[in-house]
C-alpha cells in the first residue's frame, strides 16, 4: 500500500507518540540484561545500590547510565492516569486555588495577574515586600510614639500605614501640607481619612476554608506517603509539596496585615475625606474654601514624570517593594512637622492658643485689612510647622536595615521550604543532583535573582528620583538601569511561574523517569547509574531525608508566620 509523505509523517508521530505512552518498564529491562549477563558472562554496567560494580548478577539493583540508554532507551516510564490524577490534586491543585487568597485590588486585570505571577515567581519578592510592609508600620508607629504628641498624630500613623500600596507625593508648595497640620479646622480630615481607609481585609469563610484545605491536604498525603515509602518512591509529591508551603505564610501574612490595596476604595475613601479639608495656600486661608482635588497637600496619587518606576501606581502589596524608600521618606518628612509642631505647642501653648484665637478673629474680619496684615494670619501655621527646620533626607533613617531584616526573613522562608525540596531530591535514589532536584534548585536561585533584581531597581529609582531635576549622568543611568532590572524581574518571574508549575506536573506524570533524570548526570556525569531496584537501606535513607526536609519546611514557615504575629502588636490599628 503506497502512502502519502504527509500520511507517513503523521503515522511516524503516531507511533512516537503511542512508544512514548507505552513508556518504558524499567525493571523488565533489568530483567533483560541480567539475563543477557548470565549468557555471556559480561557484567559490565550492572551495579549495585551504591554504583559499585558487582561480582555477581545477583547483587545487580542498577545500571550505568551508558548501559541504561544503549538497552532501555531514551524514553520515560508508562504515564498512570490515576496517579498523576491523585498527585496533582494533593499536592499542586490546593496551592494554586490558594493563589486566590492573595490580596489584589489592581485597577487594571492585568496588573492583579502580573501580582499573581510575581508572588509565585518569587517567593523571596513576596516574602520581602510583606515584611517590608510590616516592619514599615512598626517603625513609623515607633516614631510618631517617641517624638511627637500632636492631637492628629494617631490618626496620622493609621494614615501612613494604610497608604504603603499606594505613591504617596506632597504638594510642590510645603505650606499645604504644614497648614493641614497646623489648622484646627483640619483636624477632621485627619480623622476621616483614617476612618475611611481603615477597611478590612482579613479572614473570610473563602480564605480560612483554602488555607484549611492545603494544610489537611499536606498533612494526610505526607502520612500516607511515608507510611508507604517502599512504593513508587520517584513520583510521589513530598518535594514538591515542601516546596510550595512558602505559600500558607505569605497569604496569612497578608491577611493579619489587612493592607488597604483595592484602588477604587481607596480613591473614594481619599475624596470623602477632601470635603473636610479646606484650602491651605498662602491666599487662600482666609477664604476657609474646599480644598481644590488639584492643590491637595498630600495625594494618595501621582504623575507619570513624578514617578521613576511604573510599579510604584499598582496597589497589589506584592509592589510595596518598589514604593518602601519613597514611602518611608514621605513618612519621615511628614513625622518631623508633626515633631516640631508638637514641640512648638508644648513650649508656649497659652501664646499659641492666643495666637489661634487671634487668627480666627482676624480670619472672620474686615477682608479690606492690608497685605502685611493678611500675611500675619498665617504666622501660627509656620510657628506650628517651622518649615525650613523640617525637612527630612532623602533616604529615611533605618531603612537599610529594614530592607537587610526583611530580606533576611523572605530568603529564609524560601531557602527553608524550597530547600527541604531539594533535600528530598538530592536523597531520593539514584541520590544527588537529578532532574528533579534541579527543578527545585533553578526555582530557588531563580527566584532569588528576580527579588535581587527588583530590589536593586527600586533602590536605583529612588536614587535617581534625587537628581530628577537636574537630569546628571549618573540619575539617567541609575534610572534607566533601573527599568532593564523591573523589565527582567518580571521577565523571569512569568518563565520562573510556568517553570515551578511544569516541575510538579513533569514529576508527578513519570516525565523524569528516565535514563537521564535518574541516573543524576548532573553532580556524577561520567560515573551517573540509575537505581532500578530500591533497597531497604536505601528506601530508609530517602525516609530520614523527607523526615528533615518536612521539619525544616513546616519549621520555616511558621517561624516565619510566627515573627510576623509577634510584631504585628507593634503595628498601628
Amino acid at each position: 500500500m503506497h502512502f502519502h509523505k504527509g500520511s507517513q509523517a503523521c503515522l511516524l508521530l503516531l507511533v512516537h507518540a503511542v512508544m512514548i505512552v507505552a513508556g518504558v518498564n524499567f525493571t523488565q529491562c533489568l530483567n533483560d540484561i541480567i539475563q543477557s549477563a548470565n549468557a555471556t558472562k559480561n557484567l559490565s554496567g550492572l551495579l549495585d545500590s551504591d554504583g559499585h560494580p558487582v561480582s555477581s548478577v545477583a547483587n545487580a539493583t542498577s545500571i550505568s547510565y551508558s548501559l541504561c540508554t544503549s538497552h532501555c532507551g531514551t524514553g520515560q516510564e508508562p504515564f498512570q492516569w490515576s496517579v498523576f490524577s491523585q498527585e496533582f490534586s494533593a499536592w499542586l491543585l490546593p496551592n494554586l486555588a490558594l493563589i486566590s487568597q492573595l490580596p489584589f485590588g489592581a485597577q487594571y486585570r492585568v496588573d492583579n495577574l502580573m501580582s499573581a505571577l510575581l508572588t509565585v515567581g518569587s517567593p523571596a519578592l513576596a516574602g520581602y515586600s510583606l515584611f517590608i510592609t510590616l516592619l514599615n508600620s512598626r517603625w513609623i508607629n515607633r516614631r510618631f510614639n517617641h517624638s511627637v504628641d500632636h492631637p492628629n498624630s494617631r490618626f496620622a500613623v493609621s494614615i501612613l500605614s494604610s497608604l504603603q500600596q499606594v505613591p504617596l507625593r506632597f504638594h510642590p508648595d510645603r505650606t499645604h501640607l504644614y497648614s493641614l497640620i497646623a489648622l484646627p479646622e483640619n483636624d477632621s480630615w485627619w480623622k476621616c481619612l483614617a476612618e475611611f481607609v481603615d477597611y478590612t481585609h482579613t479572614w473570610s469563610i473563602a480564605s480560612a476554608t483554602s488555607i484549611a484545605w492545603v494544610i489537611i491536604a499536606y498533612i494526610l498525603t505526607v502520612a500516607n506517603s511515608l507510611s508507604d515509602v517502599y512504593a513508587d518512591v520517584q513520583s510521589n509529591g513530598e518535594a514538591s509539596g515542601s516546596m510550595w508551603l512558602w505559600l500558607i505564610p505569605i497569604v496569612v501574612g497578608w491577611l493579619q496585615l489587612s493592607p488597604k490595596c483595592d484602588f477604587n476604595r481607596l480613591q473614594a475613601a481619599y475624596e470623602r475625606a477632601d470635603k473636610h479639608a479646606l484650602r491651605t495656600g498662602a491666599a487662600d486661608i482666609r477664604t476657609r474654601m474646599p480644598l481644590a482635588s488639584s492643590r491637595r497637600a498630600l495625594a494618595i496619587t501621582a504623575k507619570e514624570e513624578d514617578v521613576m518606576s511604573p510599579d510604584e501606581f499598582l496597589t497589589p502589596p506584592i509592589f510595596n517593594y518598589s514604593r518602601s524608600l519613597r514611602w518611608a521618606s514621605t513618612a519621615e518628612t511628614i513625622c518631623l512637622v508633626f515633631k516640631v509642631a508638637s514641640e512648638k505647642a508644648h513650649s508656649l501653648p497659652s501664646d499659641l492658643g492666643s495666637e489661634r484665637a487671634e487668627f480666627d478673629t482676624a480670619i472672620q474680619s474686615d477682608t479690606t485689612r492690608d497685605t502685611d496684615d493678611r500675611e500675619s494670619c498665617q504666622d501660627p501655621i509656620m510657628y506650628c510647622a517651622q518649615p525650613g527646620e523640617a525637612q527630612s533626607s532623602h533616604w529615611a533613617p533605618g531603612v537599610f536595615t529594614r530592607m537587610a531584616i526583611a530580606s533576611c526573613a523572605s530568603l529564609a522562608l524560601q531557602w527553608g521550604t524550597v530547600g527541604a525540596a531539594l533535600l528530598v531530591g538530592w536523597f531520593t535514589p539514584t541520590t544527588e543532583m537529578g532532574c528533579r532536584a534541579m527543578g527545585y534548585l533553578l526555582y530557588g536561585v531563580i527566584s532569588t535573582l528576580i527579588w535581587m533584581m527588583l530590589l536593586m531597581s527600586s533602590i536605583l529609582a529612588h536614587y535617581s528620583a534625587a537628581y530628577s531635576h537636574r537630569k546628571s549622568l549618573s540619575a539617567r543611568v541609575a534610572l534607566a538601569l533601573s527599568h532593564f532590572l523591573r523589565w527582567m524581574g518580571k521577565l523571569w518571574a512569568v518563565i520562573n511561574f510556568f517553570l515551578v508549575v511544569l516541575a510538579c506536573i513533569f514529576q508527578y506524570s513519570n516525565f523524569y523517569d528516565r535514563c537521564f533524570c535518574n541516573s543524576s548526570v548532573f553532580s556524577r556525569r561520567g560515573a551517573a547509574y540509575t537505581v532500578i531496584i530500591e533497597t531497604a537501606a536505601q528506601a530508609g535513607r530517602a525516609k530520614t531525608a523527607w523526615i528533615v526536609a518536612l521539619v525544616l519546611a513546616c519549621t520555616s514557615a511558621s517561624s516565619f508566620l510566627g515573627v510576623v504575629y509577634l510584631l504585628l502588636d507593634t503595628v498601628p490599628s
